[in-house]
């Protein structure tokens, strides 16, 4: 069974429906990515799905059990790290951890070894007994996630999770993800980064005004919007001695347009971009360029959405 089940989600603010009925399921030890234009829902679903925001309507059960009705139970088995990393600087890394695990009523003992086990796997341990204050954004990142493990959870939620990082910051956090993963953890992704949901996301949630439009891993929703693609540059050639050169292949192909100034032709499932070139070149036709590329979850959004990648920004 999924460990993360949701259906007919529903949540308003006045007049405002930030989420519409969304419905979605998380594969134990998975990653899912959920993206979506700003305002699309993305932060209220991950607000009840923590406990933080009671639904309208709708249910959300974790490992079975329900988000709005037993949200004590729910704490015990889920992580949280939002958009921003909610650590004391005034405390070093390891008194961050310690305090955590005393939160969740562990004794000091138990706490502490918690806390030496998390800055070892997060490698912190040499600036465990620094003051966090010093830490660049990208080690201040990593110890707010070694807090929501604390308790050992089951399910993490992150939440933008390298909004405002360096890219060399970014990798980083994408190679802990990995790693989590890797060791069994179930994740939710929220992300304004579309390579951030291709690298990491087993499934990619699409929502738009508060409902779930498309869902599938990253090449099913490329292909939604047409599959691979060629693109040349046919110098002088005219559209319509292009369209002449590749009649033989014309019913696999989908129809022609110009970007950019170059010719792009779709590529239909079972024809290969060699086989595009060779009949541009028996025709005589000379190709100053000649590229080969698949849709872009650029494409997907503006597909999907009607809005470019671009206006993908943390919402609520």
């Amino acid at each position: 069974m999924p460990l993360v089940e949701v259906s007919g989600l529903t949540r308003s603010f006045g007049d405002t429906n930030a989420l519409a009925g969304l419905d979605f399921e998380v594969e134990r030890g998975t990653v899912l990515g959920m993206l979506g234009p700003n305002g699309a829902g993305k932060t209220t679903a991950v607000r009840i799905l923590t406990t933080l925001l009671r639904p309208n309507a709708g249910t959300a059960l974790i490992d079975g059990i329900n988000v709005a009705t037993e949200p004590r139970r729910i704490r015990t088995r889920i992580g949280l790290t939002g958009q921003y990393a909610a650590v004391d600087e005034r405390l070093t890394a390891r008194e961050n951890l310690q305090l955590i695990g005393r939160f969740f009523r562990m004794n000091k003992a138990d706490s502490r070894e918690r806390a030496a086990e998390l800055l070892a796997k997060f490698r912190l341990e040499e600036a465990g007994d620094r003051v966090v204050s010093g830490f660049s954004g990208g080690m201040r990142r990593r110890l707010d996630i070694s807090m929501s493990l604390v308790a050992r959870p089951i399910v993490l939620f992150l939440d933008e999770p390298t909004t405002g990082l360096d890219p060399r910051s970014r990798m980083e956090m994408w190679d802990l993800i990995d790693e989590l993963t890797a060791d069994g953890m179930t994740t939710l992704l929220t992300t304004q980064y579309l390579d951030e949901a291709d690298r990491l996301a087993d499934q990619i949630l699409v929502i738009d005004h508060g409902r779930g439009i498309a869902t599938g891993t990253a090449d099913e929703l490329k292909d939604r919007v047409g599959g691979a693609r060629v693109s040349f540059d046919v110098g002088d050639a005219a559209p319509e001695a292009v369209l002449a050169g590749i009649g033989e292949l014309r019913s696999a192909l989908g129809e022609p347009f110009t970007a950019d100034g170059a010719f792009v032709v779709p590529v239909r499932p079972g024809t290969t971009a060699p086989q595009v070139m060779r009949s541009l070149m028996s025709a005589g036709i000379d190709v100053v360029d000649f590229e080969l590329q698949r849709p872009t979850l650029d494409d997907v959004f503006l597909t999907l959405t009607g809005r470019p990648a671009e206006e993908v920004v943390a919402d609520e």
